[in-house]
């Protein structure tokens, strides 16, 4: 049974037209996969759904109805929800109170029944297999705790569709199965669930049908048995990719980085010792709290070492800062581009050369002219998407977001770059254009520290793979030596 439909939603913002004909149906008790690169449409047709933006045309059903003047009160009242990658909790609130806000219906003069409130929450939590405290406060949640509150508000105000966005992006292997269970829960109870993901891995795990955008339009949608990985990349990018993983031949010059024994109790990094060469990819692998970002937040001075050296070209450096970290060469672009890699209300042109301005000033005044000419010198090198400098960060794409992150980066003119999951949460296309930059930023003699959390990127982009387990390095692999298995094993500290 067909329980929401959406046809052919067009909408345009200031000239650029995001969606053209946008098109899907959800049935009761599936979970439709919604895909496509980044700048394809799909944030801006869950906004449309979820009521946050008015369409300019088109349709959407609900149970064979229109839902007519949507609002986000209208939508929820309807049954529809959304859980974002980044949850929209109150982080000063309770996980009660973050529950009731979606459930309650509150009023001036009605006292707050709150022995009934704790219930409840407590009675939601238990469905989505949360053991988490009513009391505890939403900001001091892990991310997959904070993604089980959202669900577990969006049944208690009754949701029978729920839009999940790149939930798992965030997510150790571990909470993403437990994900899993729970929307295989919500399926049997006859919800309908929209799934978006750049990890195409997951969908014949998750999914029933699948449906690929691109270019704001609907391709096709398909029965997830019936289409393959490459399938599915050569419907979002109209494209066949050369390569998964671009990696290209780079013969390597000279240790740029050498790191020894390095300590910081802080950052519960102990001994760490290794070297990066120009031209040359480390990968940087290990589970989730094995300490690689804490690695690179000491490296780049937010958490200054307590012991060790670190070794710049031959010449031994102390870096208790990033201000000195970049005027030594050493560039950072953090895992979380929307927080700390971007400012998302500042202007492409002046996120790109905000790490440069001291270059671009004259008699202590910026030199807008050059900033201009910077941020467009990049942002035709790396093919940023935009209709304008002046646009702001957070209108961009997340792979656009992220060209714009390395960008300011690379306007300093590092020899280090340190990149923390370059590639998480975007699309296929976008993967592949950040991965043939960074082979490209290799041959130009660029020694690159790479952290992810995917193995394939890992094994795909490394000449060596450094693996991280407690905090230490426990193993070192030479590209050829390297392996999914061997990967893991070292760490689990095996």
């Amino acid at each position: 049974m067909t329980l929401l439909q959406v046809g052919n939603i067009a909408k345009s913002y200031a000239g650029v037209q995001a969606l053209k004909s946008a098109s899907f149906e959800l049935r009761a008790g599936e979970v439709h996969a919604l895909i496509g690169e980044n700048g394809a449409g799909k944030s801006t047709l869950i906004k449309i759904i979820t009521g946050a933006v008015e369409a300019d045309s088109g349709e959407i059903n609900l149970d064979g109805q229109p839902i007519q003047d949507n609002s986000p009160q209208l939508a929820k009242s309807l049954g529809i929800a959304a859980i974002y990658q980044q949850p929209a909790l109150f982080p000063e609130l309770t996980v009660a109170e973050n529950i009731a806000l979606g459930v309650e219906q509150t009023s001036s003069w009605r006292p707050i029944n709150w022995k009934a409130r704790h219930v409840r929450a407590t009675e939601l939590l238990a469905q989505v297999g949360a053991n988490i405290s009513t009391d505890a406060l939403a900001g001091e949640l892990t991310m997959p705790q904070q993604q089980l509150v959202e669900i577990a508000r969006a049944l208690g105000a009754n949701a029978r569709v729920l839009i999940f966005d790149e939930p798992t992006a965030s997510l150790s292997e571990e909470d993403t199965q437990n994900l899993f269970r729970v929307i295989g829960e919500l399926r049997a109870r006859g919800a309908g669930i929209v799934y978006i993901s750049h990890r195409l891995d997951e969908l014949p795990i998750i999914a029933d049908r699948v449906t690929v955008l691109r270019d704001g339009v609907t391709i096709e949608t398909r029965q997830m048995a019936d289409v393959d990985r490459q399938e599915l990349i050569r419907l979002m990018v109209g494209r066949e990719l050369s390569a998964v993983f671009p990696k290209r031949e780079v013969t390597l010059g000279k240790t740029v980085l050498e790191v020894s024994n390095l300590t910081c109790r802080e950052a519960g990094i102990r001994d760490i010792s290794f070297t990066v060469r120009a031209g040359e990819i480390l990968g940087l692998a290990g589970l989730v709290g094995a300490g690689r970002t804490e690695l690179a937040r000491t490296l780049f001075g937010l958490t200054p070492a307590d012991s060790g050296e670190i070794r710049l070209r031959g010449q031994a450096v102390k870096i208790a800062s990033p201000a000195q970290a970049a005027q030594l060469g050493i560039a950072y672009v953090p895992e979380d581009r929307r927080q700390h890699g971007v400012i998302l209300e500042l202007p492409i042109a002046a996120n790109t050369t905000l790490a440069s301005l001291r270059n671009l000033a004259k008699f202590g005044f910026l030199d807008f002219a050059a900033e201009r000419e910077l941020a467009a010198d990049y942002a035709s090198r790396l093919g940023v998407k935009t209709p304008a400098l002046f646009a702001t960060a957070g209108t961009l794409s997340g792979g656009n977001q992220q060209k714009v992150a390395l960008s300011r980066w690379l306007a300093t003119k590092p020899s280090v770059l340190i990149l923390d999951e370059p590639t998480q949460g975007i699309d296929v296309g976008a993967k592949s254009e950040i991965h043939s930059l960074m082979g490209e930023l290799a041959e130009q003699g660029l020694a690159i520290l790479m952290i992810s959390s995917e193995l394939p990127e890992i094994l795909g982009m490394s000449d060596r793979v450094a693996v991280m387990h407690a905090g230490r390095i426990a193993a070192t692999f030479d590209r050829a030596e390297a392996s999914q298995q061997t990967i893991l094993a070292a760490a689990l500290g095996h």
